[in-house]
Parts: C-alpha cells; structure tokens; sequence
C-alpha cells in the first residue's frame, strides 16, 4: 500500500515530480508556514526549518512515522516528542555547505573592499578612489570560525584558497579534526573572539548556542571586526550585535539569518550591513542535490519498512 505523503511546505518541483510519480507514495502537497492545528492522516510529513513541528502538531498526526527535511538542521522539530513517538527524523547534512561557505566567503570580501558603500557612491554619483589602497587583501585578516561542522569546514578550505589561516572552537571535534579540517583550533570561544578580526558563526541552534554571542562577547572583539552570521537567527543577540555596529565598534556585520524570520522591525541603511533573507543554502545545485536526495532517503525508508 502507498504510502501517504504530505508536503507541508514548499518543496523543488523535481522532488514533487518523483514522488508524485512513484507509486510507492500517495502525496497531498499543501505547503503552509503554521502547522498549527493541522490534523492528518499522514505517515510522511515533509517540512522545511520554519514549519514547527511540536507535539501538538505531532498529536494532530496519529499516523506520523517519519518527518523529513532536505535540510541539515532540525531545531524547528521537537525531537523528544517524535523520539516517543518513534518517529523518524530524515535531514541531510551538509548538503548545503558548499552554498552557504560560498556566501560567507562573499560577505567577507564585500565588508573588507566595502563594496556596499562604494557602489552607494558611484550609484549617487559620486567617484572617490582616495581612500582605495586603504583596503586589505583577505590574507591580511584573522578568521576566526565558530564550529567546524559541514559549513565551517567549507568556510576554512575556502578562506585557504586566499591565503588566510583561519582558527576555530568546536569542543566537539578532536585535534586530528582539526588538522583534517583545515583550521587552527583555539580552545575557547572567548579566545576566539580576541584572537580573530572576522567572526563567522556555524553552529546549531541549541541551549548551549543559544544567544552565545551577546553583549559580553562582542565587547570581547577588536575595534571594526566583522561579524557573519549564516547559522540562526538566536545565535547571536541581535539587537546587541547591531548596537555594536551602531557604535562603531564593528566594522561590519552579515546576516542571513534573523531573529525572527522574518523581521519585525526595519534595519538601520547602513553600508557596513549586509542583511538577506536566509539565502545562503539557495542555490540552484543546493536545492537540486537536496531533492534527490531526500527522495532517496524516502525510497531507502520505504523499502526497510
């Protein structure tokens, strides 16, 4: 018997396509945000990181036996309420890392040249070159990188490939990860943070995490560092991390993810701020490689069970 699908969010249309056409799968797609409410007689939900899948929506669900993300986090899911439930939980890993190192890498290069400010200019009509040799090539700055994951270690190889020698904390990974990783490994967040003039943050979103680089921290940063954000939102306390920009002690700030998503409030138009809408896994590969993917994690599931 097929088994019931639903697709609760927006998916790639070749993951509709596959398994739409595979009879081992019966699909009802109805993409919505708040799964709030919902009640399903579903045994496969697939979901995306701003659908929340609590135990009351899990209550909504007797039938639920697998929710599936073509995502590497999971945090939007209550994983000791499906644990009891002996749901399974399908996400993928990595499988955005070469996206979203590639975006960091590009933050970094527009916040060091200050790509945004010249182009308000030249836009206005202006044409200062003045202050140009002022700029400093990457291998000129210390990069600091905040857990050497899937992404974090992509940021490093790539951040190599420009000559920089990039440190990182991660309390999780052992010295020979490190070395295999491509980073220096310095042994608190702390030191980290005085040791680095760029700090790119790729950590999961948990209690540990959560709100970790606050007010104490940034103070912690030297003058006009530059910090990049590309993991969530609660990471870092944003309405500090902008106060800081606000005072001029940052140099920069990137962020492509937000506390909420989406935004409550307006963000200050300054150049030094680059702010997108939780792109950096968007890419037309990326979403690509994730359908396929999850389709097949699908197939594997159903064929074991």
């Amino acid at each position: 018997m097929a088994k019931r699908v639903l697709i609760a969010a927006d998916v790639e249309s070749s993951l509709l396509d596959l398994l739409r056409h595979d009879k081992r799968f019966d699909v009802t797609y109805k993409p919505v945000r708040d799964l709030k409410g919902i009640e399903t007689d579903c045994e496969i939900l697939i979901t995306r990181t701003f659908n929340k899948v609590t135990d009351a929506v899990m209550n909504g669900a007797p039938n639920l036996r697998v929710i599936a993300q073509g995502t590497s986090g999971i945090d939007n899911i209550d994983l000791a309420a499906a644990g009891k439930r002996g749901i399974t939980i399908i996400s993928l890993p990595g499988i955005n890392a070469n996206a979203v190192a590639e975006l960091v890498i590009g933050c970094i290069i527009a916040l060091t040249r200050t790509v945004p400010a010249y182009t308000r200019q030249v836009a206005n009509g202006a044409w200062h070159r003045e202050d140009c040799a002022t700029r400093h090539e990457l291998r000129h700055y210390r990069l600091g990188i905040v857990g050497l994951g899937q992404v974090g270690r992509r940021v490093a190889k790539l951040a190599a490939a420009f000559d920089m020698r990039p440190a990182a904390v991660d309390p999780y990974l052992s010295d020979a990860d490190f070395a295999e990783r491509g980073a220096e490994r310095v042994q608190s967040f702390d030191e980290l943070l005085t040791a680095s003039d760029i700090v790119t943050m790729h950590v999961p979103l948990t209690p540990e995490t959560n709100r970790m680089l606050g007010e104490a921290q940034l103070r912690r940063l030297a003058k006009d560092a530059i910090v990049i954000n590309a993991s969530r939102g609660e990471v870092v306390d944003q309405h500090a991390l902008l106060a800081a920009l606000a005072s001029n002690h940052l140099g920069g700030v990137a962020l492509d993810v937000l506390d909420p998503e989406p935004p409550g409030t307006i963000f200050p138009d300054d150049p030094r701020l680059i702010v997108t809408p939780h792109i950096a896994g968007c890419s037309y590969e990326c979403k690509n490689d994730a359908a396929e993917a999850l389709y097949q994690r699908l197939c594997d599931w159903v064929s074991s069970n």
